[in-house]
């Protein structure tokens, strides 16, 4: 279950569809997007494709040596640009492929715009999500609901991407849902219906235990998208923010042109690849090495040329040497800026607080800390929200609850009212009112002897302490006692065996730490397969847009009568 060798293969076949000669890959918005993750430009070019331009753009030059790649996502405004192109084309012949299932009317509509038989064929390619991660996958949507239910036109496209993401891996799943949400719930539904109306489609070999579909909701852990991360990819995206794989570098002090946007890419940057996961201390040093490495492999300036045989190994070996000059530029830029921002920003501490808040049970230590954080000039007023919001959530419901007196740190601070509203907006989207599990403390005997033991033995890295839920979830889910008056399954059967296709998809979006934890547990855990995806995957900084989107805010009470809701459950 490879989200990324999924795409690409889809994209391999349509190039190799349309046989040899020069050809122009046409695309919508969203498809750039979706192809861009899993090919570069000069892996495309390589393949006679020389190229790429949207169907949306107005002036197109008439290319008749050119045969067209189309890889569209079905609406109905692509359809009626191919429309637009069938009547006057501008290259000889076209391969028309869709990203979702199109509906026979549309074929039609086509079908009768193709006055000059241009159309070579029709095909449906299920390549309609972000492929992140060889398990991680996006949908790129951010504030997919109002309120607790879902915005229909995000509904909609979150259901065609995940049948979609299911037919690219060939799974045809039973699905359970997390029963605390009601959107949850709706999207099971709709998933179901595609599933039941498609049927044809959904035909796969059958497997001796099915594939399972966990549907979760973000509400039920509001905890991991706020905290700091360590690891080389969350902390990118934490600090400096990854979009399709892009890092807009061109804020940093004294950034050189063509650093000014670069690309991470853990398919053609081996470097990349080999520390995703890492933490920071360990890039540190690997950074090292690859600039030692760097020095070692660079042509001595002094090199004489002299024989034909020198300049040929010479010229032989610049492609790597600028390649290898090019990776090493753009870590160790992107290294140093995230370490700029560590120390500017004082994170180190910021987070060992975080941790505490997340990981500990112990309010008047927490309380003293975060006060005394508040009080610090370099903690900007993101972190100082941010602070305040992970108490919020942890002792909500605490007897010595010192919200009103945090809030009221925060405003002498002069963090802005927008992140003072957003504390209380946070405690609406994500308090124990909403949530169907108990994030804080440990459910039974055997979590409680774990956390004892951890409490005696220390912690290994204080700023690695926290677990996201979701992998106390998928553990549950692994063994076979993910409880079902929780997590019911949509309809009436259920599962006898332990899962071992597992696609977990979290609405209101994923993020890059529980991408790391469905890591670990694929390669710990033998016959265990996991994708996780999400509607899209957050930052602190997308986190809290998404709460604001919901509209929850607006609803939400001054942040001191947060602590004394009564606790009906949803």
């Amino acid at each position: 279950m490879n989200v990324v060798f999924a795409v690409k293969q889809y994209i391999s076949k349509m190039i190799e569809d349309s046989g040899p000669g020069m050809k122009v890959l046409l695309m919508d918005k969203e498809t750039t997007g979706i192809v861009s993750m899993v090919y570069t430009q000069s892996e495309i070019l390589q393949k006679e494709v020389y190229l790429f331009e949207r169907i949306d753009s107005q002036n197109r030059e008439i290319m008749k040596h050119l045969k067209a790649i189309c890889f569209l996502r079905p609406t109905k405004e692509n359809v009626d640009y191919l429309i637009q192109e069938l009547r006057r084309p501008k290259y000889s012949i076209y391969f028309i492929y869709f990203s979702n299932v199109i509906s026979k009317s549309d074929v039609k509509s086509l079908a009768e715009a193709d006055e000059q038989e241009v159309v070579a064929e029709v095909q449906e390619f299920y390549g309609d999500y972000i492929a992140v991660n060889p398990h991680l996958f996006s949908l790129n949507i951010l504030g997919c609901c109002q309120g607790r239910n879902w915005d229909p036109a995000q509904l909609s496209r979150t259901t065609q991407g995940l049948t979609a993401l299911l037919l690219s891996l060939k799974k045809c799943p039973m699905i359970r849902y997390q029963l605390s949400s009601e959107a949850a719930k709706r999207l099971a539904e709709c998933v179901k219906q595609v599933i039941t109306k498609e049927y044809e489609l959904f035909e796969f070999r059958r497997t001796e235990v099915p594939p399972l579909l966990l549907i979760l909701d973000r509400c039920d852990d509001a905890i991991t998208p706020l905290l700091n991360q360590w690891t080389y990819q969350a902390m990118v995206h934490e600090l400096l923010g990854i979009n399709n794989n892009r890092i807009d570098l061109s804020r940093v002090p004294g950034i050189s042109k063509d650093l000014r946007e670069v690309v991470l890419s853990a398919e053609n940057d081996e470097f990349y690849a080999n520390n995703m996961y890492l933490n920071f201390a360990e890039i540190g040093s690997n950074i090292k090495n690859l600039m030692e490495d760097f020095q070692k492999k660079k042509p001595k300036e002094q090199q004489k040329l002299e024989s034909i045989a020198d300049m040929k190994a010479f010229v032989e070996n610049y492609p790597q040497f600028k390649k290898m000059s090019g990776t090493v530029s753009k870590h160790v830029t992107v290294v140093g800026e995230l370490s700029r921002l560590v120390s500017e920003r004082n994170l180190l501490e910021v987070s060992e607080v975080e941790q505490e808040l997340a990981c500990q049970n112990d309010h008047s230590s927490a309380l003293q800390n975060v006060k005394r954080l508040l009080q610090n000039p370099k903690v900007t007023e993101f972190d100082a929200a941010r602070l305040v919001m992970l108490y919020a959530l942890h002792y909500e419901r605490h007897s010595s609850n010192s919200l009103p007196g945090l809030v009221m740190d925060l405003r002498n601070k002069g963090v802005t009212e927008k992140y003072r509203k957003l504390v209380s907006a946070v405690v609406e989207y994500g308090g124990k009112r909403v949530r169907g599990s108990d994030l804080f403390s440990p459910k039974d005997a055997v979590a409680i002897t774990k956390q004892f033991l951890k409490g005696l033995k220390g912690v290994e890295n204080v700023y690695t302490q926290h677990q996201p839920f979701l992998h106390e979830t998928l553990d549950h889910l692994i063994k076979g006692r993910l409880k079902e008056n929780q997590y019911p399954y949509l309809g009436p059967s259920t599962l006898r065996d332990r899962p071992q296709d597992i696609i977990v998809f979290v609405i209101g979006g994923a993020t890059y730490e529980e991408a790391l934890t469905v890591y670990n547990l694929n390669r710990t855990t033998p016959g265990v397969r996991i994708v996780l995806g999400g509607t899209t995957v957050h930052n602190t900084k997308s986190f809290l847009e998404e709460v604001l989107a919901s509209g929850l805010h607006s609803r939400s009470k001054e942040s001191s009568q947060v602590t004394s809701r009564s606790a009906s459950r949803r």
